[in-house]
């Protein structure tokens, strides 16, 4: 009785052995595909929605955003130019200001502290060499009001 246990246990261990081998990714689906870029890649493009009122009457301004055909990273220098799939950053520029700040995060853009009244901020979709490659430009009114000015 003990050894016909065994030759069963045996003999259903040996067939799943191969099933568990044919389990893992690489057998059953072979190498991982790599395509390499023949063609110049789509060019890069900007959406950027308004700011929302509700966060307008607290005297912050909110902005969503998403770039397309670009991924937003910390990665700059004239070697990041070979990288696909391209990557950049944004420059973002309040009110026509003379000066502009990088962000890199990918997070929406957030001012605070402007005062009640029309404002515009112009989001630049830059590559790693701070080339520009697309923009948008946001124009809303920070309202008059206790809760905006209280923000300052």
């Amino acid at each position: 009785m003990k050894h016909a246990l065994i030759a069963l246990v045996a003999a259903t261990a040996v067939p799943s052995l191969p099933a568990a081998m044919a389990q893992d990714a690489r057998r059953t689906l072979g190498p991982a595909a790599v395509v390499p870029l023949v063609e110049q890649q789509p060019p890069a493009r900007l959406i950027v929605d308004p700011p929302p009122a509700d966060q307008l009457a607290q005297g912050r301004v909110l902005i969503q955003y998403r770039a397309e055909n670009l991924r937003i990273v910390p990665v700059f220098g004239p070697n990041a130019l070979a990288v696909s799939p391209r990557i950049g950053h944004l420059h973002v520029i309040v009110d026509d200001a003379p000066w502009y700040w990088l962000d890199a995060s990918g997070e929406p853009v957030v001012v605070n502290g402007l005062g009640s009244g029309p404002h515009k901020v112009k989001i630049v979709l830059a590559d790693a060499n701070h080339r520009p490659l697309d923009q948008a430009v946001v124009e809303f009114v920070v309202p008059r009001g206790d809760a905006a000015n209280s923000a300052r």
